[in-house]
């Protein structure tokens, strides 16, 4: 069996979970890693056992023997460095969101598509066990004709600092950052339908720099459901943890983190259904990065389309593009 052998771009908090998981997989070697700093590259490279460390990703790009990289870099940084590793013939993996905005987003696939190499998107919920529990309650009619979902992306009294909050390097705030999560989340739970209407309210409230800390967003999708997403920063409630959602259904309601089903028996009672599921080490656990990782190896090998990929995240992108534009006119934007 061919050994893949792997780089990744980025050495911060996630790429540690990107590493752990790629390090589970058989017939694959972490090969590089570029990180901003020589200090950062060896340090991680030390913790993983890399042998290259690198702060330049030509390095990387020019390496024939390399078949797929992984990036978690600021988001500006997404498209260009995706665009330089397709060219090189490179499978690339992308940390949500995709790119900046949704015209970044169609030059990557533009690339990916001239150069035939496979794009992955880092829309992690999509391999977790209690998210597919309620999406395939959802699509065996169990809650009926699902009419509106409420799907929470909140940080409670905390928010990142650094490039997250430079609109130049991240392209937005809370909503490009935590509400993507529950957008796709959303998506992924009703069978991923297209949105046809974006309303959104976005403010700054709770700190001194240029992006936004606080988002309700109502998305129209195109059988029907309405969606209210919620994005936040350093709010002093939040309703569930990151990706957690409510499902409303004519026969029931479904609730994601913590999970559980109530199902209506008629007028004032209903049975409440809390299923048997694998414990969490911690909310975002490393079980759903090793599956992700597992699936972009699995593409790389069969050269097949990932999912989550292009086309998932392109769509997150243009909800959020139309997102900020509908709160600067306080218009519904039609996608």
């Amino acid at each position: 069996m061919k050994t893949l052998k792997m780089a990744l771009v980025g050495a911060g908090y996630i790429a540690d979970y990107h590493a752990r998981g790629l390090m589970r997989i058989p017939a694959v070697e972490i090969v590089a890693v570029v990180a901003r700093t020589n200090e950062s590259a060896a340090k991680f490279a030390l913790r993983y056992g890399i042998e290259n460390a690198y702060t330049d990703l030509g390095k990387v790009v020019e390496n024939e023997t390399i078949d797929g990289v992984l990036i978690s870099t600021p988001n500006q940084f997404h498209a260009p460095y995706a665009v330089d590793l397709l060219k090189s013939g490179k499978a690339v993996f992308l940390e949500k969101p995709m790119a900046m905005n949704a015209a970044e987003g169609r030059q990557i696939a533009e690339v990916s598509k001239k150069y035939d190499r496979p794009v992955m998107v880092g829309h992690m919920w999509r391999f977790d066990t209690d998210t597919d529990y309620i999406k395939d309650c959802i699509a065996s009619g169990k809650l009926g004709k699902i009419f509106k979902t409420k799907g929470y992306g909140i940080h409670e009294n905390w928010g990142p600092s650094g490039w997250f909050t430079k609109k130049e390097l991240a392209g937005g705030g809370a909503l490009a950052d935590m509400g993507v999560h529950a957008i796709d989340s959303i998506r992924y739970l009703l069978g991923d339908p297209k949105p046809i209407k974006v309303y959104a309210r976005i403010a700054t409230n709770f700190g001194d720099y240029d992006v936004d800390d606080t988002g309700i967003l109502i998305i129209t999708w195109d059988n029907g459901t309405e969606s209210i997403i919620e994005s936040g920063w350093w709010h002093p409630h939040m309703d569930g943890p990151e990706a957690s959602a409510g499902i409303f259904g004519t026969k029931g309601y479904a609730s994601l983190f913590p999970t559980f089903l109530k199902i209506t028996k008629g007028e004032e009672s209903f049975e409440k259904i809390v299923p048997e599921l694998p414990k969490r080490e911690e909310h975002c656990d490393q079980v759903i990065y090793s599956r992700q990782m597992e699936h972009f190896v699995t593409s790389i090998k069969n050269n097949e389309r990932p999912n989550p990929g292009l086309s998932e995240g392109q769509i997150v992108l243009e909800i959020v593009d139309a997102a900020y534009e509908s709160a600067r006119t306080g218009e519904v934007v039609n996608l």
